[in-house]
């Protein structure tokens, strides 16, 4: 009995998942300086309104395509990070590595201001500076075990990083000034169809990746210990971890910017909605919420205050910063 339960809650919130997925994309197709009924984007996609037809093919799908592949990133990046910490409040954005990938993004941006950079030279520049920033926590994190001791540290490592980029950009080309600073505070606007190849190749081998993981997840959740007991290499499966998280966010991170509070926030929201921590459940299904959750927060982005638009990571804070605060006092309740 209890196990049919479970079995139609976890269809349920799939379900559930998938179809606000489906709704965020048709709006965010629908919605815009330009409003586009639902029933015509079939035809103007087969080139009945060439107008219509380039605002959906080269503007509005590529963005969108962006918000689901990379939001789905930042949560699985958040999860690979609490399963490593085996901290909650583990997250890409909170422990400073998105301020680490950013700010070797921006030192690549001056010193090479005059060559031609490629997508893969930004993701292997904020790979880098997120690897840079992941050594440093896991430091500091040998030496600090308390929760909120591990949170101070990596909010000092964002700033940190967050003040050196900001320092860099004032030597910058005045050509170049506005556009870092716009890509630092991050937004899916500008996306190419190159960059969605490019991010949709790296997130999905990283998703396969990780649902491959989930069964020495499931058995690091019960300990190190019990891990090794059945044959687990920690070492190696830490590395794991820490490189397949490194590279999502370093991935989000070249194309989009810094975004807060999602790798945080999702994965928490999936944990509760299932009912479950089990990594086979818990990684797909926070793919889809991560996708789900960045497509709405770019959608209120763009129209909220069109045609003025906001920064994303305004968005995702305004959604995710409570979620964080809530789940906090949880803990503390429980503890």
């Amino acid at each position: 009995m209890q196990s049919t339960i479970s079995k139609k809650r976890t269809t349920l919130v799939f379900s559930l998942l998938a179809l606000a997925c489906l709704l965020f994309a048709i709006l965010s197709l629908c919605i815009g300086s330009v409003s586009i009924p639902v029933s015509d984007i079939p035809g103007i996609l087969r080139g009945s309104d060439p107008k219509r037809m380039n605002i959906l093919r080269e503007i509005r799908l590529p963005r969108l395509c962006m918000a689901a592949i990379l939001g789905g990133a930042l949560a699985l990046s958040g999860l690979l990070l609490q399963t490593f910490f085996g901290n909650p409040i583990a997250g890409p954005f909170v422990l400073g590595i998105s301020s680490g990938a950013k700010l070797s993004v921006a030192l690549t941006f001056i010193v090479l201001r005059h060559a031609h950079l490629s997508s893969l030279s930004l993701i292997a520049a904020a790979f880098a500076g997120a690897m840079v920033a992941t050594l440093f926590i896991l430091l500091v994190s040998e030496k600090l075990h308390h929760m909120a001791m591990l949170l101070v540290s990596g909010i000092m490592i964002g700033y940190i990083c967050s003040a050196i980029t900001d320092f860099l950009i004032t030597f910058a080309d005045e050509a170049d000034i506005v556009n870092l600073h716009n890509w630092s505070l991050g937004s899916f606007s500008g996306m190419s169809w190159s960059n969605v190849r490019i991010a949709a190749i790296l997130t999905l081998c990283a998703l396969i990746l990780a649902i491959l993981l989930s069964k020495p997840m499931d058995a690091y959740r019960l300990g190190e210990a019990y891990a090794r007991s059945v044959g687990i290499n920690i070492r190696l499966f830490r590395t794991a971890l820490i490189l397949l998280s490194s590279l999502l966010s370093a991935c989000v991170t070249a194309f989009a910017g810094p975004i807060s509070f999602v790798g945080i926030a999702v994965p928490h929201l999936v944990r509760h909605f299932l009912g479950t921590s089990k990594p086979l459940l818990v990684i797909p299904a926070s793919f889809l919420a991560g996708a789900a959750f960045c497509l709405l927060s770019d959608l209120i982005a763009r129209t909220a205050f069109a045609p003025t638009e906001l920064n994303i990571s305004t968005v995702t804070s305004l959604f995710g910063a409570p979620i964080v605060i809530m789940m906090l006092l949880k803990r503390q309740r429980e503890g």
